[in-house]
């Protein structure tokens, strides 16, 4: 269930939330959803957090890089 309401933010945070979509229909919700994920786990487990921040960065940049594998790709790669 959504509430709906209005953040204001600067033009720099908005471009750095853009930086971070994974495709262009990605919501700010999504994307704030996904921060705080990350911070929660940061504070909870800073040395794992650490890594996991690295492997979410490599994983984004194969995914602009198209260095991925479609669901339905991997799906006959695996016999699914």
């Amino acid at each position: 269930m959504y509430m709906e309401t209005t953040i204001r933010v600067s033009g720099e945070i908005k471009s750095g939330l853009d930086g971070f979509r994974q495709h262009k229909n990605e919501s700010y919700n999504e994307l704030i959803r996904k921060l705080l994920f990350v911070a929660r786990a940061c504070e909870k487990e800073p040395k794992l957090s650490q890594k996991t921040v690295l492997e979410i960065k490599k994983a984004r940049e194969n995914i602009m890089k198209g260095d991925f594998y479609t669901e339905e790709e991997a799906k006959k790669i695996l016999g699914v």
